[in-house]
C-alpha cells in the first residue's frame, strides 16, 4: 500500500480500545454484531480485539475473522504485544478473514521504558525489527505502534519507525496514548517524521488517540493536515479514561469541511469526492448500537450522534430554521441517518416483518433469538400502540444479546408511596432452574429491588449509576434502564428496557450481575498494563 492511499483511512477500534472502558465488556455474540455494523458503516479496518487476552477474546477475533467482510469487507485487525506468543495468537485469530492485519506495539517514550518495560533503548531497537519480521511470516499486512509516542523523544522514534518499515511494516501508528498533547505539537509530530524517516513513503502513517484533555479529535484534524492518513478511532468516543477520538465527529468534521481539507489531498477545494470511505447515513444507526450494547449512555449533547444535536429551543434559532435550516444547521440530520423512523409495526405484524426490519437496523439473529425478540415484540404491542426502531432495538438489546444468564428475573413486586415502606418481593431463577424469593425494604422502590437482588446473589455490589430515559416519546413509551455495578474494583453494567420502569431497573441490574459472574470465569490480561515478561 502506498503512503498516501488518497483519502483518510477509518481504523475502528471500538471492539478492542473501546471495549477497555469500564464496565463497557462485550460478549461474542455483542462484538459479532457491532462488527457487522461497522462493516457497512464503511470502516476500512475493524481492531477486533485482543486475542491473546483470553479465550473468550481469542473466540471472538476468530468469529468476527470468519463471518465479518469477506473480500470487498474491511480489514480485520487483531492486536498484539510486541511478543511471539502474542502476535502468534493473533495470526491464528484473524487466519480465516480474506484481508487481514496484525497490529503490534512496544512502548518509546523513557517514562515507558523506565517504569514500566524496565528496558533500555538498545531492547527496543533489537526486539522491534525482530517482532515486525515475525508478524510478518503470519499476515502480509502489519501495523507497527510506537506506544506513548507523544512523549517520546522524536530523534528515537525516527529510529525506531525506520526499523519498523524496514522490517515490513505497512502502517505506522503514532498514538497519544495518554491524552497529552496538543493540536500544534501533535501536528509538528507527524510532519517531524515524514520529513526525517527517509522510508516512510513505504508505509502509512496513522494516529492514535485519547481524549483526557478533549483534544484528540482536534489533534487527529491536525495531524491530516502533516500527512497522516488512518485515523484510529472509536464509536461515540469510548474508549479508557476520557475516551478515544470519536469516529463520527472525525468522518463528519472531513465531510461538512471537505473544501477545507481538499487541498491537503492535492485536491481543487471544490472536489466532491469523499474524504473517508465511511457511509455517513449509517452513523446514528451504529451510535445506538454500540451504546445499547455496551450501557454506555451517549450524552445528550454529544456533537453528531446526541439526542440534541439537530434539537433547536430557541425561539430565535426555531425562527431562523423554520425559514432556511442551514441558518443554524450546518449538517443536515438525514446525512448522518436520523429520520423519524415511525414504522407500520403493531400488533398485527407477523415474524417476517419483525424480521426484516431488525436486519435494516444491523441485527441479524438466530432463529432461537428471532423467536425470543418476536415474543418480546407481541408482548409490548400488546401494551403500546405504536413500535417504533427504538423501541425494536431496546428488545434486541436487553433481551437477546445478553450473555449466558446464571440469573433470570421471574418475579418482581414493589409497594411504595406516601404512607408505605418501599418494599420489593424478588424472585430469581438460576441456572438449574431453582427458584429464590426474597423481601428487602429501601429508601425507594428501586433501592428496595436492588437490596433483594443482591440479598438472592449472595453479595454486596456498589451501585455506581443508575439513569433511566424514555426511548420514545408518549405515555405509552418504553422505559430504558442503565446500571452499572462496581465489585473489586470492576465494574459492569446492565441495559434493560420495559414500559414498567421498575421492572426494567431490575432487568438491568440481573443482566449485569449475569455479566460479572460471566466476568469471574475469566482473567483476560490488559495489553498495556499486563507488561510482557520475554520475548518467547
Amino acid at each position: 500500500m502506498a503512503k498516501d492511499p488518497g483519502r483518510v483511512l477509518i481504523f475502528d477500534t471500538t471492539l478492542r480500545d473501546g471495549e477497555q472502558s469500564p464496565g463497557a465488556s462485550l460478549n461474542l455474540e455483542e462484538k459479532l454484531a457491532i462488527a457487522q455494523q461497522l462493516a457497512r458503516l464503511g470502516v476500512d479496518v475493524i481492531e477486533a480485539g485482543f486475542p491473546y487476552a483470553s479465550q473468550g477474546d481469542f473466540a471472538a477475533v476468530q468469529r468476527i475473522a470468519e463471518q465479518v467482510g469477506g473480500e470487498d469487507g474491511p480489514i480485520i485487525c487483531g492486536l498484539a504485544r510486541a511478543s511471539k506468543a502474542d502476535i502468534k495468537a493473533c495470526g491464528e485469530a484473524i487466519a480465516p478473514a480474506p484481508n487481514k492485519r496484525i497490529h503490534t506495539f512496544i512502548a518509546t517514550s523513557d517514562i515507558h521504558l523506565e517504569h514500566k518495560l524496565r528496558k533500555k533503548r538498545a531492547d527496543v531497537l533489537k526486539i522491534v525489527p525482530e517482532m515486525v519480521h515475525y508478524a510478518r511470516t503470519l499476515a502480509d499486512d502489519v501495523e507497527f505502534s510506537c506506544e506513548d509516542a507523544a512523549r517520546s523523544d522524536p530523534e528515537f522514534l525516527y529510529e525506531v519507525i525506520s526499523l519498523a518499515i524496514s522490517a515490513g511494516a505497512s502502517t505506522i501508528n503514532i498514538p497519544d496514548t495518554v491524552g497529552y498533547t496538543t493540536p500544534s505539537e501533535f501536528g509538528s509530530l507527524v510532519e517531524g517524521i515524514n520529513t526525517n524517516v527517509k522510508n516512510i513513503d513505504e508505509a502509512v502513517l496513522s494516529v492514535h488517540g485519547h481524549n483526557d484533555l478533549g483534544l484528540a479529535v482536534a489533534n487527529f484534524l491536525e495531524a491530516v493536515k502533516k500527512g497522516a492518513r488512518q485515523l484510529e478511532c472509536t464509536i461515540n468516543g469510548i474508549g479508557e479514561r476520557a475516551g478515544n477520538a470519536a469516529l463520527e465527529e472525525l468522518v463528519m468534521a472531513l465531510h461538512v469541511r471537505r473544501s477545507y481539507y481538499n487541498p491537503f489531498f492535492g485536491r481543487k477545494p471544490d472536489s466532491p469526492t469523499p474524504l473517508t470511505a465511511v457511509r455517513t447515513e449509517e452513523i446514528t444507526k451504529t451510535s445506538r448500537l454500540v451504546s445499547n450494547l455496551t450501557g454506555m449512555v451517549v450524552q445528550p449533547n454529544k456533537a453528531i450522534v446526541g439526542a440534541n444535536a439537530f434539537a433547536h429551543e430557541s425561539g430565535i434559532h426555531q425562527d431562523g430554521v423554520l425559514k432556511n435550516r442551514l441558518t443554524y444547521e450546518i449538517v443536515d440530520a438525514r446525512t448522518v441517518g436520523l429520520a423519524d423512523n415511525r414504522i407500520s409495526l403493531g400488533k398485527l405484524s407477523g415474524r417476517s416483518a419483525v424480521r426484516a426490519r431488525l436486519e435494516e437496523l444491523g441485527y441479524d439473529l438466530t432463529r432461537e433469538d428471532l423467536n425470543e425478540a418476536f415474543a418480546r415484540f407481541k408482548d409490548l404491542a400488546d401494551r403500546k400502540r405504536e413500535i417504533t426502531d427504538r423501541d425494536l432495538e431496546a428488545i434486541v438489546s436487553e433481551q437477546v444479546m445478553q450473555p449466558e444468564a446464571r440469573f433470570q428475573l421471574h418475579l418482581v413486586q414493589v409497594s411504595c408511596g406516601t404512607a408505605l415502606k418501599p418494599t420489593a418481593t424478588v424472585t430469581l431463577t438460576d441456572k438449574d432452574g431453582v427458584e429464590q424469593t426474597t423481601v428487602a425494604l429501601g429508601t425507594g422502590p428501586v433501592d428496595a429491588v436492588c437490596k433483594a437482588l443482591d440479598s438472592l446473589a449472595g453479595e454486596n455490589n456498589e451501585l455506581l449509576e443508575f439513569s433511566v430515559k424514555s426511548v420514545t416519546e408518549g405515555i405509552d413509551a418504553l422505559g430504558e434502564v442503565t446500571i452499572r455495578l462496581r465489585r473489586n474494583g470492576k465494574i459492569f453494567s446492565g441495559h434493560s428496557a420495559d414500559t414498567d420502569v421498575v421492572v426494567a431497573a431490575a432487568q438491568a441490574y440481573v443482566n449485569a450481575l449475569n455479566r460479572l459472574v460471566s466476568s469471574e470465569k475469566k482473567n483476560p490480561i490488559h495489553p498495556q498494563h499486563d507488561v510482557v515478561q520475554a520475548n518467547l
